[in-house]
């Protein structure tokens, strides 16, 4: 018999890969009372079963209309491009290499011109020395969550 984690993202892909439209939004809530646990246990499932670097982006809002919406990351079945983006980009991110994976997105018109120019601007030591003591940590994460988001099933151009 499997652990009450495992049939939480069991049941969770279940309903995502059902989905039409990319994405579930469901309430935290409902989900640990159909599981009979605490909504701690939902959090731990989402917060380490469904990532960016296995496919997934959790969107949360807390309170009495508080949701959680679930959404599948695209571009392949095999989750190649979130392997690629946590080994490439990793736990800590320079500004040089930032700017390096930026201009690549940029010419594999990912980016546009205006999104490479924002992003590069935001990722400046600049900005972020005065901001955090851990400059290249908030860059990788950053990095990560707008790929992640670039890569979402549930938003068309």
């Amino acid at each position: 018999m499997s652990n009450l984690a495992d049939r939480i993202e069991e049941y969770l892909k279940k309903i995502i890969e059902q989905a039409e439209v990319g994405y579930i939004v469901l309430q935290r809530g409902y989900l640990a009372d159909f599981f009979s646990c605490a909504p701690s246990q939902i959090n731990y499932v989402l917060t380490t079963r469904f990532t960016a670097e296995r496919g997934y982006l959790v969107e949360s809002r807390r309170g009495g209309g508080g949701y959680l919406r679930i959404v599948r990351l695209g571009l392949d079945p095999e989750g190649k491009f979130q392997r690629l983006m946590s080994e490439l980009i990793g736990d800590d991110l320079s500004q040089d290499r930032a700017n390096n994976l930026v201009d690549r997105l940029r010419e594999e018109d990912l980016f546009t011109k205006r999104e490479a120019i924002l992003v590069k601007t935001i990722f400046s030591d600049r900005l972020l020395v005065g901001v955090t003591n851990f400059p290249s940590t908030l860059r990788a994460r950053m990095m990560k969550e707008i790929l992640a988001n670039m890569c979402r099933d549930d938003i068309n151009d």
